[in-house]
């Protein structure tokens, strides 16, 4: 799944590409261990040295469209998956204590929606103190009293869209206590929460492992479902097979968009006719014990490319071919994304949609094209999005290659996506100046013969000391595909 900005084994000099065997997948139930869980809140203490962490959870669901599910860093922390519950640490000296204020179920909704530990329980399963939530209050103004700092994590869903959240329980808390103790000192811990989050543990790989190989499975189901007529009939395959094979929900809203559908990156409703001559960006995966992973698939409708649907497939598989050679351990996450933008721009120019590599365009949106002339290059119309996120208990999860010296290091599970969208909406969109004038008038005889057409390409990978290995196995090759559709089930009436 694109983060908004703007087959078999291959070994050659400096990197390694294992496709990896459904049987190196653990069994079904692997875990983390408490322990774990406890060393995760010792490095946070460490790095902290003193202060007060106090995390939220996420509040008990308002809808009754499925089961609660935890925030990634509360989980992440303390691996308590109930609902109202709040965890505040007092580390002094590197050293924490911490506590989770949790709050009962109503003895009526329990009856509907189950009964939640009480504090022996927590001990016992988690070795953590606890108290009602309704004392938080009170314990957080005395330490805000005796002047310890205050690191908070926010309790948003994603990080993607936390500048945009609403004012949350955790945030509205905060700032109360803020207010009560004048000068006392508020801080994010969500950057350091994050880079111990950017590298994932053999525990967190073997979950996302089982994650993509039941995902793998979705593409599979979905390459060989009967002729679809809607999106919605590809979808139902792919989640059908997720949850028979032991995933827990969809990572993300599945994404089955076909013809002009697929050139929307993150078109979620799945409701489109699905016609012969079109392609389908089927962009879904599962989550597996909170673990998501993220694979992307473009396939023909009809189960055959056309000519022109093979050669833009095919680019941006050369694309993402060029960026796994440049990823692995110590290599530049900057060069993989160069290196797989360089090959779908020489493609563009090639088939003509650009009117040369380096030919420029005024964006439709913001950009410094002194600073960053790349961002205003004509084949960025056609690719708008990076390559590359970490996964992890969010689809797009923190990476260590996102910090530091950004260089991909044993611990990293990320994706590799390339993408191009070609439609003559896409050139509706420019802003009227000379410049744009000259390029549409070229190229919009070629984006004609392409119109509507959507092709992305993502698989998962983990760094290992010693290499890259994809950990996610559905066919991806032209002839790959095209073999596999070819036995698809028979037609639904």
């Amino acid at each position: 799944m694109t983060r908004p900005t703007a087959g078999g084994s291959r070994c050659s000099t400096g990197w390694r590409l294992v496709v990896l065997a459904a049987a190196a997948t653990p069994a079904l139930g692997a875990q983390i261990t408490e322990h774990e869980f406890a060393a995760r809140r010792d490095s946070l203490a460490k790095r902290i040295d003193s202060g007060v962490v106090i995390a939220f959870g996420g509040r008990t669901p308002i809808t009754d469209f499925g089961p609660f599910h935890q925030l990634p860093a509360f989980h992440y922390l303390t691996n308590f998956d109930e609902p109202d519950a709040a965890m505040l640490m007092v580390v002094r000296g590197g050293r924490g204590t911490t506590t989770l204020f949790v709050t009962p179920a109503d003895p009526r909704a329990a009856f509907y929606y189950g009964w939640r530990p009480d504090s022996a329980a927590v001990r016992a399963q988690h070795g953590l103190l606890a108290r009602p939530f309704a004392s938080l209050a009170a314990v957080a103004d005395s330490l805000a009293a005796a002047g310890l700092p205050f690191y908070t994590l926010d309790d948003f869903e994603d990080a993607d869209f936390a500048r945009a959240d609403s004012l949350t329980r955790g945030r509205v808390f905060v700032r109360r206590v803020a207010e009560r103790h004048p000068g006392l000192s508020v801080k994010n811990a969500h950057p350091i929460v994050d880079q111990l989050r950017a590298r994932k543990s053999d525990a967190e790989i073997a979950l996302l492992r089982k994650a993509a190989e039941i995902s793998s499975e979705g593409h599979r189901a979905a390459m060989t479902a009967p002729l679809p007529h809607h999106e919605y009939e590809l979808q139902a395959a792919l989640e059908y097979t997720f949850t028979r094979l032991g995933g827990s929900r969809p990572a993300y809203g599945s994404i089955v968009g076909s013809g002009l559908n697929g050139t929307q990156l993150h078109y979620m409703k799945d409701r489109g006719e699905t016609k012969l001559g079109d392609l389908v960006v089927i962009d879904a995966a599962t989550e597996y014990e909170g673990y998501a992973a993220d694979i992307t698939r473009t396939i023909p409708v009809s189960g055959t490319f056309t000519r022109e649907q093979r050669q833009m497939y095919q680019l941006v598989r050369d694309a993402q071919a060029a960026a796994e050679k440049m990823a692995g351990p110590g290599k530049s996450a900057q060069a993989a994304q160069d290196s797989s933008v360089a090959v779908r721009a020489r493609g563009l120019a090639a088939l003509g949609l650009v009117e040369s590599v380096d030919a420029a365009f005024d964006p439709p949106w913001t950009a410094d094209c002194a600073r960053t002339p790349a961002s205003c290059r004509q084949a960025m119309l056609w690719m708008i999005h990076g390559i590359s996120h970490g996964l992890g208990l969010a689809v797009h999860d923190p990476a260590q290659f996102s910090y530091g010296d950004r260089v991909y290091k044993p611990g990293d599970v990320f994706t590799i996506e390339p993408g191009v969208y070609v439609s003559l909406r896409m050139l509706d969109a420019l802003p009227d100046t000379p410049k744009n004038r000259a390029f549409i008038a070229k190229v919009k005889p070629i984006v004609a013969r392409y119109e509507n057409t959507g092709v992305r390409i993502e698989d998962d990978y983990v760094v290992t000391p010693t290499g890259l290995e994809r950990i996610s196995n559905a066919p991806r090759e032209i002839a790959e595909i095209e073999a596999l559709m070819k036995n698809r089930q028979r037609p639904i009436p």
